[in-house]
């Protein structure tokens, strides 16, 4: 048994979920919901000039970054997990069938449910938004859809390999959860606490504001997505002025007066790809050595 027989064996069982179909029809109709709102009153959004295709990109990858963590700890955190808690996982290990394809297999199948859920919410909503805007922009929208399914692949490989690190669900649960809290929902006030810390117990103006900050701000799994659109969509950000230095919390970095390699969008694509690599490498190193 290789990786992909893990990865197909694992779609295959979640296309047969309820969850995996709810989790589409939840997402279906938050697309359809936001991207009316968007279109039919784009003042509430910020677009005062009206509604763009391009706005309407950047307002789905704003809520599809809250979205993508939670689907990807519902959807993942028994991977692992779960099977060696029911104890099935000496089963898929002891055919011929190695800890690493077990490992792989998983991420591949996740990510591959994730993807389905997530594409088919994402078509269905951008496809109703560009109906009512009468226009679209192939070329953008196939550029947003695959940044986004990346950022799917690697919440997949966070979950999965928060849950390789543990033989418990409940567990596994409680790392899933704690790090989206860190992460997502608390890192503005950890970059925060940096800045407070590194300015000697006192937060600096915004002109003062080091050109690090807005590194730091972007190294969040969500943030670093939205900075790789910004960076492989820049001619449309700057229509839209979407602008990857504003952070939550009331911290405010001018990228204009930031060094350029620490100012640059592009921090996000580096930083996707390490929250792609460092899962992967931790996660199997973990499951590897663990007692099954």
């Amino acid at each position: 048994m290789t990786w992909r027989t893990v990865a197909k064996k694992d779609f295959r069982d979640a296309v047969q979920s309820r969850a995996l179909w709810a989790l589409v029809g939840v997402f279906v109709v938050v697309s359809l919901i936001a991207s009316y709102a968007y279109v039919e009153v784009p003042e509430m959004f910020g677009e005062p000039g009206g509604a763009t295709f391009g706005g309407l990109l950047f307002y789905t990858a704003g809520f599809t970054g809250l979205f993508v963590p939670l689907a990807a700890i519902v959807v993942c955190y028994k991977s692992l997990a779960g099977e060696r808690e029911l104890g099935s996982i000496k089963l898929l290990c002891s055919l011929p069938t190695t800890r690493g394809h077990v490992f792989a297999g998983k991420v591949v199948g996740r990510a591959a449910v994730l993807a389905f859920g997530l594409g088919v919410g994402l078509v269905v909503g951008l496809g109703f938004g560009s109906a009512l805007l009468g226009e679209i922009d192939l070329v953008a929208l196939l550029v947003f859809l695959l940044a986004t399914l990346s950022f799917v692949a690697v919440y997949a490989t966070i979950v999965v390999g928060l849950s390789a690190t543990t033989g418990s669900t409940s567990r596994a649960t409680t790392l899933a959860l704690g790090f989206f809290v860190v992460f997502e929902l608390l890192w503005d006030v950890v970059v925060m606490g940096v800045l407070y810390v590194a300015g000697g117990f006192s937060l600096p103006s915004p002109a003062e504001m080091p050109d690090w900050a807005f590194t730091l701000m972007q190294l969040s799994p969500s943030s670093a997505y939205f900075s790789s659109i910004v960076a492989l969509l820049p001619d449309l950000a700057d229509r839209v002025g979407a602008d990857p230095s504003q952070a939550g919390a009331g911290v405010e970095v001018s990228a204009a007066d930031a060094e350029p390699l620490l100012a640059s969008p592009e921090v996000g694509i580096v930083a996707l790809a390490a929250w792609l690599l460092v899962p992967l490498v931790v996660g199997y190193r973990r499951f590897d050595a663990a007692d099954l």
